[in-house]
């Protein structure tokens, strides 16, 4: 079955342009010319991925992208951007987006950059299905399923996005590891983001604001000075 693709865009000719070449990959796409009829669109059925621009009529990318995720809606999303502004890429982030594209791009980089966002997030159901034992990682009162993208905390369920789980993952299999924030962006973003490591720093603080106790004192996801991050298993008095 082929994997259905949302293409959010009110230039027409990059919609038909995204469509045939998203196609032609094998995907199947669904078109929207606005935020309202993207918002409704992702309502009513389910997508694998949402190619989202920044500049709508009436509701913006940023705010579609605010209603998805407040509305549980955790399809990963690319949001496509005409300004090379760091702070509108790094808003998107911040607000769930899990990746950026600026255009001018090729049609070709959207299609890889689209399958690599896939099968960094994608636990298709027969592999799933196929695990006899439930793979389970716990790091204090995290608990991590790797095979079905789950997270809880303290036994209740975190909604993280799809690039936060990635992010949380990568780091919890390397615990006690010090990483330095291009060697995140390589692992997680699975390319290079020249100067735009703040995109980490962004990712940390989602992730710290979900699992720590207190954000000013984090127990798990410690700053490195001058290096980058570690997690660590918390001690039993934090």
């Amino acid at each position: 079955m082929s994997q259905k693709v949302l293409v959010v865009d009110d230039e027409e000719s990059i919609v038909t342009l995204l469509q045939f070449n998203l196609e032609q990959a094998g995907f199947t796409v669904t078109t929207a010319m606005d935020g309202k009829s993207a918002l409704d669109e992702a309502a009513n059925q389910t997508f694998n991925l949402i190619v989202l621009d920044l500049m709508l009529p009436e509701m913006d990318g940023l705010e579609v992208c605010k209603q998805l995720r407040q509305n549980k809606i955790m399809t990963p999303i690319l949001m496509l951007t005409a300004k090379d502004d760091e702070f509108d890429k790094v808003l998107g982030l911040e607000l769930g987006a899990d990746d950026y594209l600026t255009k001018p791009f090729s049609p070709r980089e959207v299609v890889a950059r689209i399958r690599a966002i896939l099968r960094r997030t994608q636990v298709t159901s027969s592999e799933s299905e196929s695990k006899k034992e439930v793979h389970k990682i716990t790091i204090g009162d995290v608990e991590i399923f790797p095979d079905n993208y789950e997270v809880f905390l303290k036994n209740q369920p975190m909604e993280l996005t799809p690039k936060e789980f990635e992010l949380l993952l990568y780091l919890v299999n390397h615990k006690g590891r010090v990483l330095t924030r291009d060697q995140l962006l390589n692992a997680v973003w699975n390319y290079e983001f020249v100067g735009d490591t703040r995109i980490v720093d962004v990712h940390i603080s989602h992730l710290r604001e979900k699992i720590e106790p207190n954000t000013k004192k984090p127990v798990y996801i410690k700053t490195i000075r001058g290096l980058g991050y570690k997690l660590e298993e918390p001690a039993l008095n934090e």
